[in-house]
């Protein structure tokens, strides 16, 4: 058996109550970082409107092959979140929630895979700390609740990679009891399985999933010199499987579609990775305060732990290959993207587990050593740092209140405070599990919390109530008389597909619409143009302007 870490481990058996009571922090955590309250904001930026409305076109025309956006073919993304999507509004109807729901259920997919691993390699405690750190990272809810193809991709990737540590021989295999678990724990079953969420990586984002898994594996054989094993990753049914998941829709697509290579395959991934074409140009050190920002508020962890890790290698002069591992996925992921002249934060998404598994194994050992108060400490710490900057934050988001920072805002900020004094309390008296766990309660209310706070600002951020303020301050207002003006890309995005049209831009010299659909910050120049505004005390996103000149209507 190949050595782990797992040598070191000693399970303490946990009592009925107390598995009980894991079992609900567990499901209570998994449910409202992933699934709760979906449907708080309208469809943001000009990607969830964009991948939304693909998926609402595969329903409507049941060409489930070419993705298509207003009717023509669309080559920026593959097509994996549009299945998913759209097999989601076919079964419970189109909404926000249902074009979210591939990346909640992706990443709870994600995180039970995790969860294996690390109960494999670490043990029982390390999994259930897993379950609970991994699923309360800003990271892993902000993207749970996006209508976007990082999710999946990052997800299908990381258990991918799950599959890719059996090849490796990195998890201590269990003694067959019959032909069916030898089958299901077997080299051949584990590459199949493999080459299936390879394939399915290619299908949520494109070639990446091959450059990132490979590059891992090739750096971790490259440390620990066992290329054997990583050689296992080329097993023909790994292959004969990722081919039959991945190929045939890039084949049908191509066949129907005779400039899809040059679109998505030159333009999309090449140019979009060596050029700035695109125009998402940051520094190189773009995704250092992104990653960061990503695993809070658990990133106050990262110094003592990795104090620990050295200070564990100074000793023992090795680490574990399951340690290089981890290492080399988030370390390989990370200077990929970072390499990358096209950034955007959702690349950096796949380095988040290997980096989480790794902090939370730390985390576990430090919490069963007698060095566990200043842990506590450091986790109080950053809830405090939370509440002190969270009213701040919320002053730059159009509120629902001319109050500022808005009551919620405050009751967040205040919650937290009081969340981290009464961990340090805790730890005070010892009682340093209860305060880890108070921790992650603390971190489960103030989501639901900022859950609460961004439906209430949501007309301020989407376009999604702009149609139906239209309508209450016009009665005879009519989406097919009105067109935008002026307006970013991700509204106008955001109100065709709220609209289930594609709204015109009017331009000055042409023939006025009806109405216009504007940003607030436009008014006093449609008020020249004699259109008339309404007055809000909190502006919207998108207000609608009517034209007084009756004979300008059509």
């Amino acid at each position: 058996m190949t050595q782990t870490d797992t040598a070191t481990i000693h399970p303490q058996a946990l009592s009925r109550p107390a598995r009980i009571a894991w079992l609900l922090l567990i499901l209570a955590t998994l449910y409202i970082c992933y699934f709760h309250n979906l449907g708080a904001l309208g469809l943001v930026g000009p990607d969830e409107p964009r991948y939304a409305w693909i998926a609402r076109a595969m329903t409507e025309s049941g060409d489930w092959i070419t993705p298509r956006l207003y009717g023509k073919p669309w080559f920026e993304k593959p097509v994996l979140y549009y299945w998913g999507a759209a097999t989601s509004f076919k079964l419970f109807g189109v909404s926000e929630v249902t074009a979210r729901l591939p990346s909640a259920i992706s990443a709870l997919w994600a995180t039970l895979a995790l969860a294996w691993l690390a109960l494999r390699l670490y043990g029982a405690e390390t999994a259930r700390w897993l379950l609970l750190l991994l699923p309360t990272t800003v990271g892993m809810i902000g993207f749970s609740h996006a209508a976007a193809t990082d999710m999946p991709f990052a997800a299908t990737l990381t258990i991918a990679m799950v599959f890719a540590a059996r090849l490796l021989g990195l998890v201590p295999s269990s003694a067959p009891s019959n032909s069916f678990t030898s089958f299901t724990s077997s080299t051949s079953f584990t590459s199949v399985l493999f080459g299936f969420f390879l394939g399915l990586a290619v299908l949520a984002k494109g070639p990446a999933a091959i450059i990132l898994s490979g590059g891992a594996i090739f750096i971790w054989a490259i440390f620990t010199k066992r290329w054997r094993e990583a050689f296992r990753c080329l097993h023909p049914l790994a292959i004969i499987s990722f081919c039959l998941t991945a190929l045939p829709w890039y084949i049908l697509c191509a066949r129907r579609n005779p400039d899809f290579f040059r679109i998505f395959i030159i333009e999309h991934n090449f140019k979009r990775y060596l050029t700035p074409e695109f125009q998402h140009i940051q520094p190189f050190w773009f995704y250092v305060p992104i990653l960061l920002l990503a695993i809070f508020p658990w990133t106050v962890l990262l110094v003592p732990s990795a104090i620990r890790a050295c200070s564990a290698y100074k000793t023992r002069r090795s680490a574990s290959p399951q340690a290089i591992f981890f290492l080399s996925w988030s370390a390989f992921t990370f200077l990929f993207f970072t390499i990358s002249r096209s950034k955007l934060p959702g690349y950096i998404l796949p380095a988040l587990p290997p980096l989480l598994i790794l902090l939370t194994n730390m985390v576990s050992k430090i919490r069963q050593e007698n060095s566990k108060r200043w842990l506590v400490f450091v986790v109080s710490a950053g809830l405090v740092a939370v509440g002190i900057a969270f009213p701040s934050v919320s002053k730059r988001l159009p509120t629902y209140t001319d109050i500022q920072p808005a009551p919620l805002a405050t009751d967040i900020a205040l919650l937290a405070v009081l969340a981290g004094l009464a961990i340090v309390i805790l730890g005070l008296l010892r009682r340093h599990r209860s305060a880890l766990i108070a921790a992650v309660l603390s971190v489960l209310v103030l989501a639901v919390g900022v859950d609460a706070f961004l439906e209430r600002t949501d007309p301020g951020l989407t376009a999604r109530a702009a149609f139906m303020h239209a309508g209450k301050i016009w009665p005879d207002f009519r989406v097919d008389r009105a067109a935008t003006w002026q307006l970013r890309r991700s509204l106008f995005y955001q109100l065709n597909f709220y609209a289930h049209a594609e709204l015109q831009e009017w331009k000055s010299g042409e023939p006025k619409p009806a109405w216009i659909l504007i940003e607030p910050a436009f008014e006093q120049q449609a008020k020249a143009l004699n259109f008339s505004c309404p007055q809000y005390l909190v502006f919207p996103a998108v207000v609608a302007c009517k034209n007084t000149t009756s004979s300008d209507q059509p």
